[in-house]
C-alpha cells in the first residue's frame, strides 16, 4: 500500500492527504507511466538524458493551473535543451483541446488520468480528490531530483524561478 501523507498541503484552506513519498532533492527520479495527448504512454525513461521540468496541476481548465502551464510555455520557449510537462489528472483529450485554446506549443501536457502513475510515484496524488498537488519537479540527465517545491496550499502560485534556474544550473552540470 502507498505511503499516505496525512495534511502534507491544504486545498482552500483544508487539509488533505497525498499518496505517496515526498521527493527530496538529491533522490534518483522514479519512473512513472503517463498518456501524451494522442494516448501514447510516456515513461520517465522516455526523456533519458535530457534535463526536464515537471510542472504539476490540479487541472488545467482553473485559473491558476491555466496561468501556471502558460508561463512554463513561456519559459520553456527560452530553454533549448529543457523539456517541459505538465502533468495533470484531465484527460488527454481536454490536455489537447486546452492547448490549443491557449496556443501552448513549447512545452507538452500528460495525463495522469488512466491510474495515478506519476501522482503515487511523486507523492502529489491527493486522496480526497483524485487531483494532483500543485507542484514543480526538476530532473537532470541522469535522473536525479536537482529541484522540488510542493505549494503548501494548492490554490497558490509556485515559485517560477528557481525551477528554471536549477535546469539551467543542471544543463552546464
Amino acid at each position: 500500500m502507498a505511503q499516505e501523507r496525512q495534511g502534507a498541503i491544504t486545498f482552500k484552506g483544508n487539509p488533505v492527504t497525498l499518496i505517496g513519498p515526498e521527493i527530496k532533492v538529491g533522490d534518483q527520479a522514479p519512473d512513472f507511466s503517463v498518456l501524451a495527448n494522442n494516448l501514447s504512454p510516456v515513461t520517465l525513461a522516455d526523456s533519458q538524458g535530457s534535463v526536464r521540468i515537471i510542472s504539476v496541476v490540479p487541472s488545467v481548465d482553473t485559473g491558476v493551473c491555466d496561468m501556471q502551464t502558460r508561463r512554463f510555455n513561456e519559459e520553456a520557449a527560452k530553454l533549448a535543451g529543457v523539456k517541459v510537462y505538465t502533468v495533470s489528472v484531465d484527460l488527454p483529450f481536454a490536455q489537447k483541446r486546452w492547448c490549443g485554446a491557449a496556443g501552448v506549443e513549447n512545452l507538452e501536457t500528460l495525463s495522469d488520468h488512466r491510474d495515478l502513475s506519476f501522482g503515487t510515484a511523486y507523492g502529489v496524488a491527493i486522496k480526497e480528490m483524485r487531483l494532483l498537488a500543485r507542484a514543480v519537479f526538476v530532473i537532470d540527465k541522469n535522473d536525479k531530483v536537482v529541484y522540488v517545491e510542493y505549494v503548501s496550499e494548492a490554490t497558490n502560485h509556485p515559485n517560477y524561478e528557481a525551477p528554471v534556474l536549477a535546469a539551467q544550473k543542471a544543463l552546464g552540470a
